[in-house]
């Protein structure tokens, strides 16, 4: 790695210690590092016997006689639902707001404790009656609506395991999810609102379905758009009806801490999805403890707001388990953060008042694009704590992010994670750590990370090298549904044979001289130029660096003379753009890149463009771009929050 890497671009004075106010009243203290630090597992132990309710207690917190097949608490039986809604009603806590919900249009619904348990309590009385029970699986296609939340926690009451499936994916998309999960019931709504219209969704459940025996017997359909729908008749049945006649008592059944809660897919390199397993007790605890420490989260007075789908495993961990199983007051917003204007995210924090925020670094780009003055038209001053998710953040979004969201005060949490974690595995603790813009800090307590090279040895400070976790951790997955073998293959037998039973995360890491730990992306977004290993993440930070670009998305391109050479996507803040020519601004760029990190990622191609193509989670699908950049057919855009994105830059390379 160049010696002036992605550290050059921090300074001495970007280093943010915890402030004496955050300090005195913040939930996590070194005292939780300290616990863990003596004895891991008793760490978590207590963890899972604070935070949630026991129906029986554990006996043995951790099984790892059989890896990398886990076992958390085995013995002990617990009921997810039950922890996220009725023990707060019981607590007292019935009148408290579990959410408040933001349509698109401008309607909205704020539901309390009280009244989201009976809904719950309600549709899984409508499961039952649907014959659906224990291990069964149920296929969720749903826009962020309060509907989504009920579905998950009446699945998860009764036993059952959802599959939530985005409500931007193709009915192809669906058939491959549905199929393999098995699921006998599907969940979906009419159509949702998106960009100022209607997106139908019922339509693509109804072409999964469509032409051959499926496993799937009823389709529960939630009414939201109002859109014209085809009716297959047994066959499908209106949610709001279902639960009009449902009875309202339910008394929640206790399960093994190991039954299956959800099973989530994600891409995977042989192009068919992987559906990553999660359970029920292990998984909870951690995402309550850490959506508790991570964010500082005091109950009884924030009021939180992560805006990632339901559909990834952000929504699941810190929209729906973490927060409910903690008692939090939370906003639900079904839109895009540009619509009806640009200002929807700020107008939504300034009426409820939200002091915690949660949110992925491409759409906080996206807002350094727009310029401040659009979120300093409205009232932020009730954010105390910010969080980013998705990849790593640069340190210039991250230090915009703290003083014109955050008020140059709130701490940023940078937090990694995946969807095979389960829940948040490195992050700062406010209040706690002295924060670096750019680093994703240290592990969580309870947690162990390694950073080894090639050959499974441990690479010191400052070379980069492969990200592992070394020991289990509750919320880990539990195989890839139906395929043991390829869990085994895909994230465990890289280092099996030099050093171990280690999770590999397929991300590469350095650690600097403090300790902290910096994420340089995917390993396959590691490119050989002429022999050096550069990052792209490192190569999008120094880009974006520069005062006049907003956005930058960087692939490796095959090049006869290099092997690979550097190709960038950059979005030019709205009014630099006006200030110099496309050939003019490249040439600028490409010089930064050389002055930042060296002349060997200097850019061979920059395209300057509008747009990125990213997921409805604001993940920037780079593979695409990458068959741009050689020449290549354009694949699968089902996943694209807009699907025009692709064919606008495509167009405009010719």
């Amino acid at each position: 790695m160049p010696s002036n890497s992605i550290d050059s671009l921090l300074h001495e004075e970007r280093r943010f210690p915890p402030s004496e106010n955050f300090t005195s009243q913040a939930i996590a203290s070194q005292a939780i590092y300290d616990e863990a630090a003596t004895d891991r597992l008793g760490f978590w132990a207590n963890q899972a016997r604070t935070l949630l309710h026991w129906h029986k207690d554990f006996s043995e917190t951790l099984d790892w006689s059989n890896p990398p097949f886990a076992k958390w608490f085995a013995d002990g039986k617990i009921n997810v639902a039950y922890n996220c809604l009725d023990r707060h009603v019981q607590a007292g806590n019935g009148d408290r707001v579990a959410i408040h919900w933001e349509g698109e249009p401008g309607d909205s619904r704020s539901i309390t404790y009280a009244e989201l348990t009976v809904e719950v309590k309600r549709a899984a009385n409508v499961l039952l009656s649907l014959g659906i029970g224990q291990g069964d699986r149920v296929a969720i296609y749903l826009p962020m609506i309060p509907e989504a939340v009920v579905a998950m926690l009446a699945v998860a009451r009764i036993g059952a395991v959802h599959t939530v499936i985005f409500g931007g994916f193709s009915s192809e998309s669906l058939r491959s999810r549905i199929d393999d999960a098995s699921a006998k019931l599907v969940i979906t709504a009419d159509g949702g609102w998106r960009k100022g219209k209607v997106f139908p969704l019922k339509g693509a459940v109804d072409g999964a379905l469509a032409g051959k025996k499926s496993t799937v017997g009823n389709v529960l359909v939630v009414r939201r758009g109002e859109n014209v729908v085809d009716w297959v008749d047994g066959r499908d049945r209106w949610w709001h009806e279902e639960l009009a006649s449902a009875d309202a008592e339910h008394e929640a059944e206790a399960f093994e801490a190991e039954n299956p809660l959800f099973i989530l897919y994600t891409s995977g390199t042989t192009g068919k999805p992987k559906g990553i397993l999660h359970t029920s007790g292990g998984y909870l605890t951690q995402v309550a403890s850490t959506h508790k420490n991570v964010f500082d989260l005091h109950p009884e007075s924030d009021v939180y707001w992560c805006t990632a789908d339901v559909g990834w495993i952000t929504g699941h961990s810190y929209v729906v388990y973490g927060p409910l199983a903690n008692g939090a007051t939370q906003v639900l917003y079904e839109g895009t953060p540009d619509t009806p204007h640009p200002g929807r995210w700020w107008e939504i924090i300034q009426k409820y008042g939200v002091s915690i925020f949660y949110t992925a670094p491409t759409a906080i780009r996206s807002f350094m694009k727009i310029g401040r003055e659009v979120p300093n038209g409205f009232d932020l001053t009730s954010l105390r704590v910010l969080g980013s998710v998705g990849e790593p953040i640069n340190p210039e979004a991250w230090v915009w992010y703290r003083d014109i969201i955050g008020g140059g005060t709130a701490p940023v949490v940078d937090t990694w994670w995946q969807t095979e974690t389960g829940a948040i595995m490195i992050s700062g603790l406010p209040g706690v750590t002295t924060l670096k813009p750019g680093s994703a800090q240290v592990p969580i307590p309870g947690i162990k990370i390694d950073i080894l090279g090639e050959d499974g040895t441990r690479v010191d400070p400052p070379n980069g090298g492969l990200l592992v976790v070394s020991e289990p951790w509750p919320s880990m997955l539990r195989g890839i549904w139906g395929d043991p073998e390829r869990f085994q293959e895909t994230y465990w037998d890289r280092f099996k044979a030099l050093s171990g039973t280690k999770y590999f995360a397929g991300d590469g890491a350095h650690v600097d001289a403090d300790g902290d730990i910096w994420l340089l992306g995917r390993v396959d977004d590691v490119m050989n130029i002429s022999g050096h290993r550069l990052s792209t993440a490192e190569i999008e930070s120094a880009l974006v660096s520069h005062r006049i670009v907003a956005e930058a998305a960087v692939v490796g391109a095959a090049d006869e003379a290099t092997g690979q050479a550097v190709v960038a996507f950059v979005i030019l803040k709205s009014k630099q753009a006006k200030k110099q020519t496309t050939d003019e601004a490249v040439a600028m760029l490409r010089s930064h890149v050389a002055e930042q990190i060296g002349a060997i990622a200097r850019p061979k191609q920059i395209f300057i463009v509008n747009e990125l193509p990213k997921t409805r989670s604001g993940k920037i699908m780079r593979r695409l771009l990458q068959d741009v950049a050689e020449g290549r057919e354009i694949g699968d855009t089902t996943t694209l929050a807009d699907t025009s994105v692709m064919q606008i830059i495509t167009d405009k390379m010719k």
